[in-house]
C-alpha cells in the first residue's frame, strides 16, 4: 500500500511539476531563512558576549562603558576621550592600582589607513597577552615593531582585504575613518609582520608603536595655549602624552571588583568598565528585541510557505477529482486517497526543506562576510545550531498539515459524479 502511495505521489508531482517546484522554492526560502536566523542570532550573542581569555577589563574616560567596549574590543565607533599616561603608569606600578593588575597595554587611536583602524600600542600586546586561554597572537614572521621606529604589523582581515604583506609601506590618515577630506601624515610605515587569522576584531586593525602616535607628524601635544607639533625625532614629555584607554587582564575576578570600585571613586577624569564580557552581555540584551522580532518574522514567513503549500494543493483538486474517482473505481478506499494528498503535501515539504539547507549556507555566508568586514568577528559556517534539527521537522509538519484540508476535499469526492463528467 505505501509503495502505491508513494507511486501516485510521484506520478502527481511529476504532473504538476511548475506549482510543485514553485511551492518546493517558496518552502525552502522559509525554511533557509528560519534556520539562518536563529543561528546568526545564537553566534553573535556568543561572540559578542565573551567568553574564555581576553581582556577582563578597560580603562578609559567617563562615559559610556558599552560605547567604550566597543571602541577598544571590538574597534566601532569613536573614542569617549582621553585620559593621562599617567593613569597607565600607575596600573603598573601605582601602589594602590598595581595590586589589581596582572597585565596593562595601552591603547592610542585617531587614524587610519585605507579604513582600518590605525591602533598604536606595545609589545606587551603580542608577547604577553592571551586573546584566548593559552593563545596569544602568532606573527609571520615572528617579529614585533620597535617601539621607536616606524613599523606596523597588520592583522589578517588587513593583508587580505588590501593586498598587503612584509615590507610593504603606508602613510596614515588622520581620523579613524576613510576621507578625501582627512590631513595624510607626512610618514612612512613599514609592515614588519603579518598576523595569524585569530577570528577576533584583532584581524582588522593595523597595529604600530604607541610612541609612533605620539609623535606623528601633524599632532600636536603641549598645555593648551602652548600646543607643539610632534615629530619622529621629537621627544615627548609623559605628562603631555593621552592615551584612549588601558586594557587590563586582572589578577582575579574579585580584583577587577576592587579596580573599578577604587579607580571610579577615587580618581576623576577616569573609569574603568569591568567586567568587559558582563558589558556586551547587557548590550546584547538590550538590543534582544530585535532578535525576537527577526523570530517572529521567521515564524510567519513558515507559516506563509504553509499557506501558500496548502493554497497549491487545494486549488488542483477541482482538476483531479476524475483522477480520485477513477482510483475509487478501481478499489482504493477513502482513506487511501487522503493518505496520498498529505504524503504529497509532505513529500513537497520533505524537499524543500532539503533545499533550505543550500538558502541558509548561503544567507550564513553573505551575513558572516558582513560581520567579518564590520567586526573582525567570524561566524562559523558549519557549526550545527539546534534549528538545522527542528526547522526541517517543523516544515514536514507543518507541510503535513496544509495538506489535511485538500485531502478531506478529495476523501469526500463523489466518485459516480465525477465518472460520468
Amino acid at each position: 500500500m505505501i509503495s502505491s502511495i508513494l507511486m501516485i505521489v510521484r506520478r502527481s508531482l511529476r504532473l504538476h511539476r511548475l506549482s510543485s517546484t514553485i511551492t518546493v522554492i517558496s518552502i525552502a526560502l522559509s525554511a533557509g531563512l528560519a534556520m539562518a536566523v536563529f543561528s546568526i542570532s545564537a553566534q553573535s550573542s556568543r561572540a559578542f558576549g565573551g567568553g574564555k581569555g581576553g581582556w577582563d577589563a578597560v580603562m578609559g574616560a567617563p562615559g559610556s562603558d558599552t560605547q567604550l567596549v566597543l571602541n577598544t574590543i571590538y574597534h566601532l565607533q569613536t573614542s569617549p576621550g582621553n585620559i593621562p599616561w599617567s593613569m597607565y603608569q600607575e596600573l603598573l606600578h601605582g601602589e594602590e592600582l598595581s595590586k589589581f593588575v596582572k597585565l596593562a597595554v595601552p591603547y592610542a587611536v585617531g587614524d587610519n589607513h585605507k579604513g582600518y583602524r590605525i591602533v598604536g600600542t606595545t609589545p606587551e600586546l603580542f608577547t604577553e597577552f592571551e586573546y584566548t586561554t593559552g593563545k596569544k597572537y602568532e606573527l609571520v614572521p615572528n617579529q614585533v615593531f620597535d617601539p621607536l621606529k616606524g613599523e606596523a604589523i597588520i592583522g589578517a582581515t588587513v593583508a587580505r582585504e588590501l593586498g598587503m604583506q612584509r615590507g610593504d609601506k603606508f602613510k596614515p590618515m588622520h581620523g579613524v575613518i576613510e576621507s578625501s577630506a582627512a590631513e595624510i601624515h607626512d610618514i612612512l610605515y613599514v609592515v614588519i609582520s603579518v598576523m595569524k587569522p585569530t577570528n577576533t576584531p584583532a584581524d582588522k586593525v593595523i597595529w604600530i608603536p604607541i610612541e609612533g602616535i605620539f609623535r606623528m607628524p601633524g599632532h600636536e601635544f603641549g598645555a593648551k595655549g602652548a600646543k607643539k607639533e610632534a615629530g619622529l625625532g621629537v621627544e615627548v614629555p609623559d605628562e603631555f602624552k593621552e592615551v584612549s584607554a588601558v586594557m587590563i587582564k586582572t589578577t582575579s575576578p574579585f580584583a577587577g571588583f576592587g579596580l573599578q570600585s577604587l579607580v571610579n571613586r577615587e580618581y576623576p577624569g577616569v573609569k574603568v568598565a569591568w567586567p568587559v564580557a558582563s558589558t556586551m552581555a547587557k548590550l546584547i540584551k538590550d538590543l534582544g528585541w530585535v532578535n525576537k522580532v527577526l523570530e517572529a518574522v521567521a515564524y510567519m514567513v513558515v507559516v506563509v510557505a504553509g499557506c501558500s503549500l496548502l493554497a497549491s494543493l487545494y486549488n488542483t483538486m477541482n482538476e483531479r477529482r476524475r483522477e480520485f474517482a477513477i482510483l475509487r473505481a478501481l478499489g482504493a478506499r477513502k482513506q487511501t486517497v487522503f493518505a496520498v494528498i498529505v504524503a504529497e503535501a509532505t513529500t513537497i515539504a520533505f524537499l524543500g526543506a532539503l533545499l533550505g539547507f543550500g538558502v541558509y549556507f548561503g544567507i550564513l555566508a553573505i551575513a558572516a562576510e558582513a560581520v567579518q568586514s564590520m567586526t573582525g568577528v567570524v561566524l562559523d559556517l558549519w557549526l550545527v545550531h539546534p534549528s538545522l534539527y527542528w526547522t526541517p521537522l517543523g516544515m514536514l509538519v507543518v507541510g503535513a498539515l496544509a495538506g489535511l484540508l485538500p485531502a478531506f476535499k478529495a476523501y469526500s469526492t463523489d466518485v459516480a459524479g465525477n465518472l460520468t463528467r
